[in-house]
């Protein structure tokens, strides 16, 4: 299946294995690139530099087996690692970076210096005006139908709106469960896409069996946006807890955001608490159970290896 991003990255197939806090890790991107995708791993997954150095190292050795590998970066205020993280992925290499939240600049200017690939994760087309001019080499559409922070534009009219302002290429994120709905994007004018929640239940995923068994068991129907993550619509499982918690801010947190002083400080300490208790979940057996997940796993029937997973789509 060649399509302009297989030419980009060397794959055999126009996907990348998206970077997913807490979830992606070198066995699953190991895998993927064994099978003939990229993948992809958030940099934030590695709470020390020499863990991200010795990641990249790992990765790079795999190389010879074909595949691409790539980091994603979070790119504002709040990630106060990212000038040491971009400067490692830089120094050690990578075949692509995948920004997100904030100006790329910096990692766009950074990257090309070294022959590294920038994909800037957009949301719509003034975000993704703003990241051509900067330089990147194609936008991720993030739709409506993806897991975590998704968009609010379908993905025919995200991609087709995209498509004819812009000069670069447009991988799309979100929606992708089967073939049949990788291949539906292409013929909206994807050159490839982004699949996140197919591969948590995977069993070289880094998360509990029980965040595995849950992608299993529940379905696109159980999918939720909650806002006590980061402040920002996120999408979750509706498990007992978080009916139990509920999923909207507190009234004390919706007077302060609408202050314009404070609403910075109040969304970091909402992020701060709300990757605390995302953590928890993903890596503990406990009853307070919020996982990040999309509708997409209404495709996952069983946990299985990464390759089996990939056969799905391929």
């Amino acid at each position: 299946m060649k399509t302009p991003l297989t030419q980009l990255l060397n794959i055999k197939h126009p996907i990348i294995m998206a970077p997913m806090f807490l979830v992606s890790n070198v066995a699953m991107v190991k895998a993927a690139m064994q099978a003939g995708i990229a993948g992809c791993i958030p940099a934030l997954n590695y709470r020390t530099l020499p863990e991200l150095q010795e990641a990249i190292s790992e990765l790079k050795a795999l190389k010879t087996e074909g595949g691409a590998f790539g980091f994603n970066l979070i790119v504002n205020k709040s990630n106060l690692k990212f000038p040491e993280q971009l400067k490692v992925c830089c120094e050690l290499g990578c075949d692509f970076i995948i920004t997100s939240l904030g100006n790329p600049k910096q990692v766009i200017d950074e990257a090309h210096k070294k022959g590294i690939l920038v994909f800037c994760d957009i949301v719509n087309l003034e975000q993704a005006k703003k990241v051509e001019s900067l330089g990147c080499d194609a936008v991720i559409a993030v739709n409506n139908e993806a897991g975590g922070h998704r968009g609010t534009i379908a993905p025919k009219q995200l991609i087709e709106e995209l498509n004819a302002a812009l000069k670069i290429p447009v991988i799309s994120a979100g929606g992708v469960g089967t073939k049949a709905q990788l291949n539906e994007k292409l013929s909206f004018g994807a050159i490839g896409v982004s699949i996140g929640s197919a591969f948590i239940a995977s069993e070289e995923a880094g998360v509990s069996q029980e965040y595995k068994e849950a992608c299993v068991n529940y379905g696109a129907e159980d999918i939720v946006l909650t806002q006590k993550i980061s402040g920002t619509p996120c999408t979750v499982i509706n498990t007992p807890y978080v009916q139990e918690i509920g999923t909207e801010q507190t009234w004390l947190e919706k007077i302060l955001n609408k202050n314009k002083w404070l609403k910075k400080y109040v969304k970091m300490l909402r992020f701060l608490k709300g990757t605390n208790m995302v953590t928890k979940a993903a890596t503990e057996a406990t009853y307070k159970t919020v996982w990040v997940a999309g509708p997409t796993i209404e495709h996952s029937k069983a946990i299985e290896p990464v390759e089996k997973i990939i056969e799905r789509f391929v």
